[in-house]
């Protein structure tokens, strides 16, 4: 029952080209700092990568855009990334954008173990190209498909050697819902405690979603934007 490894690159053991990751944050708010820096040196490439944004060029996802190790990027947001915008237009890039909370599902769905459901965000838009059409009480919808992953990176404040995870605030955002969705679940934490010591009632992502998890280091937790009066 013992999930612990060592560090980021032993969790990416097994990460290879080609594979899909979902990455967990919402902004630069609860990013896998640590895996993604291993797997910006570990030279790894051709990655299909579901995050709801690409980080900022120096920094989360962004690291890996900027080593041209993503092919393609499923996300809701990408507004604080030059480097994306510009793979983007000249056609390096090829980008799904989903609207947020169709993301969300799309990967709670995944791991809850269903494969699609109808919701009405993106009907008449772009979103719905080549998309099934229902009418549920007067209103359009657009038949969505559940997203997995080979592999989920999620990072939670505090977690136990069985893989049982707490996420603070914001963080919370994606990461409880991808941790679900991987076919293998790393989770790295700020804090990593002995099995037992986490209080049931305040656990976000139980330890069977999680197949490995080490405690992080040096976290930089940047603020994308600051707004000073």
């Amino acid at each position: 029952m013992n999930k612990t490894v060592t560090n980021a690159r032993e969790a990416i053991q097994g990460i290879t080209s080609g594979m899909t990751l979902m990455v967990g944050g919402f902004g630069l708010s609860g990013l896998p700092e640590n895996s993604i820096t291993a797997l910006a040196e570990s030279g790894i490439s051709n990655l299909t990568c579901i995050s709801n944004n690409a980080g900022v060029d120096d920094f989360g996802l962004g690291l890996l855009l900027k080593n041209r190790q993503i092919h393609k990027m499923i996300s809701s947001y990408v507004g604080e990334n030059a480097e994306f915008e510009r793979q983007l237009l000249s056609g390096e890039l090829e980008v799904e954008l989903i609207p947020q909370g169709t993301l969300a599902e799309r990967c709670r769905a995944g791991g809850a173990g269903i494969p699609a459901f109808f919701v009405p965000a993106g009907f008449g838009t772009e979103v719905a190209e080549g998309k099934e059409v229902r009418v549920f009480n007067g209103k359009p919808h657009l038949l969505e498909h559940a997203l997995i992953a080979d592999f989920a990176i999620v990072k939670a404040w505090k977690g136990d050697t069985h893989g049982n995870l707490i996420y603070r605030h914001t963080a919370n955002n994606f990461n409880q819902a991808m941790a679900m969705a991987g076919k293998i679940t790393i989770a790295e934490v700020e804090e990593l405690v002995p099995a037992g010591e986490l209080d049931p009632n305040q656990i976000h992502t139980p330890g069977i979603f999680v197949q490995r998890i080490f405690q992080g280091v040096d976290y930089e937790k940047r603020i994308e934007r600051l707004t000073e009066k």
